[in-house]
This record gives C-alpha cells, sequence and structure tokens, in this order.
C-alpha cells in the first residue's frame, strides 16, 4: 500500500504566511482544507491544500470573514482576490515587515477590532479578531502590538468601572487559549535553551508570564508556562528539572506586598548560578531593591523582552 504523500505542516506555514495555529484552527472549524495523515497521524498537505491556504489567507487579509469563505473553491478566492486589487506575494510582505513599513494605524485597527468584541462579550468574535491578527502580522507584532496592549486596555477599563468583571473574565480566558495554542503551535529543537514563565507567590494576573512564555517560544526557545501564584522552591526545583537557562517572572499585582522582596531574594539564592531572572510587568518598579538584590534584569516591555531573548538564544550553549 503506497504511503500518503504531501508536505509537513511546517512547509505549509512556511509557503502561506500563515501560523501553524491559525491552519489548525481553519481545517478544524471551517474544514478549509482536509489534509492527508501519514502512518503517524501528522498532516500532510498537498500542494493544493497550499495554494488553497495561500489565497484564503489573501481574501482574509483583504478584509473578508474566514468564515463566510471558507467553503469556496480556489478558484473562486484567486477570482475574488483578484477583484479587489493585486496582492503582493508572501514573501515580499514579509519582508516589508522586517524592513519597518507596516502602518502603526494597523496595529491600532486590529487593536479596536478585539476591543470590540470583548466590549459586546463575544468570545467567538474576539477568537476570529486574534486569528486574524495572526495571519496580518508576524508573530512579534502581533503579541506585541496587538495582545499585549488588549489587555492592559482591558484593566484599565476595568478599574475605570467601564468594563464589568465578566467582561475582563471572558477575555482573560480567550486570550489565554488562543496565547497557549501559539506557544504549543512554535516548533523549536529539543536541543534549544530553555525558558521558564511564571509569576511570583501572591501573584495572581497571568497574562503577563503566558505572553512572556510566548516570546521566548516565538524566539525559538523551548518555553514552559508554569502558571501564576508560585513559592521559589517551586519556581526554582522546575527549573532545576528543565535545566532552564532563563527564568521570565511577571509582577502585576498587588503592587505593595511585603512578602514578595524576600520570595525574590529566595529564588535567586536557589536557582543556578548561570540562571538569568528577567522580570517584568507593570508593578516590578515597586521592587527595585529587592530585584537588585536577586540579581534580576528588568525588562520595562514586551518589547525589550524579545530583544533581550533574541541576544541570549544566539550565545546560548545548545543542549547536547
Amino acid at each position: 500500500m503506497p504511503l500518503p504523500r504531501g508536505h509537513p505542516i511546517r512547509v505549509a506555514v512556511r509557503r502561506t504566511g500563515l501560523s501553524a495555529h491559525a491552519i489548525r484552527v481553519w481545517e478544524k472549524r471551517y474544514q478549509a482544507v482536509v489534509p492527508v495523515r501519514s502512518p503517524t497521524n501528522r498532516r500532510l498537505y498537498s500542494d493544493a491544500d497550499i495554494m488553497r491556504l495561500w489565497w484564503l489567507r489573501q481574501a482574509v487579509r483583504s478584509g473578508r470573514r474566514i468564515g463566510r469563505i471558507a467553503g469556496r473553491t480556489t478558484e473562486e478566492l484567486a477570482r475574488l482576490v483578484n477583484a479587489g486589487g493585486p496582492v503582493p506575494p508572501a514573501s515580499q510582505e514579509t519582508a516589508a515587515e522586517a524592513a519597518g513599513e507596516e502602518d502603526d494605524r494597523e496595529s491600532a485597527f486590529y487593536l479596536g477590532q478585539a476591543l470590540e468584541a470583548v466590549i459586546g462579550l463575544n468570545p467567538v468574535l474576539l477568537e476570529e479578531q486574534l486569528l486574524r491578527t495572526s495571519v496580518q502580522m508576524s508573530q512579534r507584532r502581533m503579541l506585541q502590538e496587538v495582545v499585549h496592549p488588549l489587555m492592559e486596555r482591558i484593566g484599565d477599563l476595568w478599574q475605570q468601572g467601564t468594563l464589568r468583571i465578566a467582561d475582563e473574565h471572558m477575555a482573560t480566558a480567550v486570550v489565554r487559549s488562543f496565547v497557549g495554542n501559539f506557544i504549543a503551535g512554535c516548533r523549536v529543537p529539543a536541543a534549544a535553551p530553555h525558558a521558564l514563565a511564571t509569576t511570583p507567590e501572591g501573584q495572581m494576573h497571568e497574562i503577563g508570564a503566558l505572553l512572556a512564555s510566548a516570546a521566548a517560544a516565538a524566539e525559538g526557545w523551548n518555553s514552559t508556562y508554569l502558571g501564576s501564584n508560585l513559592p521559589a522552591e517551586e519556581i526554582a526545583g522546575a527549573a532545576t528539572r528543565k535545566g532552564a537557562r532563563v527564568v521570565l517572572l511577571s509582577i502585576v499585582y498587588p503592587e505593595d506586598d511585603p512578602r514578595l522582596g524576600s520570595e525574590l531574594v529566595k529564588l535567586r539564592r536557589l536557582l543556578d548560578r548561570d540562571a538569568v531572572l528577567l522580570v517584568g510587568g507593570r508593578a516590578a518598579h515597586n521592587y527595585s531593591r529587592s530585584l537588585n538584590r536577586a540579581e534580576a534584569v528588568t525588562l520595562n516591555s514586551l518589547g525589550g523582552l524579545f530583544d533581550f531573548l533574541s541576544l541570549m538564544h544566539r550565545e546560548a550553549p545548545a543542549r547536547t
């Protein structure tokens, strides 16, 4: 019996410009393509599948909703896109992004669309908007310019009384699921250095740590997210078992926990001396004295974290 033929998902990702997560969701929810399966149950995409995904991406980029066009034939998709004007190939788009030619209004547009879904208490629409953003933007831009500002804006509106607790909880649940799937879809070599992300004991807000874990995965790290509110002993134990080169902590709220300083110093003592402690979050500066004692590197933005992780990845030795 002949073996099924086709390309693995990493090839589909490279040729279409879509993320692996977007491809899987479009398959499962909309049956956009139906890849064959290998004997080990891996997806295999034909050239026709990849071409169809490419045209679907162009159609979504032009403003159409995936749910309304997923059932169209590839030929219909091509006519639909061409009727709206020429669309540059994915390689040209990537080059334009790398050159910094994307307009900031694009980020504001997708951020506004996501926020409208939150205000409307519409989790399905919010997930769809995030998926559309992942199609339009690079991984770094999506996390840095849309997802992170979205959660900060939601927090501000909740504190102002504009959003209800239910709105904030819904948005957190959708973003948690979306970013978790994003991390799972980042394929990195087993020998890549390891990063661990969490929040220290008493810190319950987890999205910052989850985004830090996603940033590490996007930069080619083996990234493990541990959730929130962990004591120093548990963080250090997990770091030791994983051989973590970097431990990422998010500090958001409370801003004046008298116990947190000693936890940070204890964590530094328990970690391997070669492990780097990276700390960020809105309230991190409130603990600057303790962070200095813990020999932590404090980062003020998600963009700074991306840059630091990229540099460390180039310098970190591969595991054997």
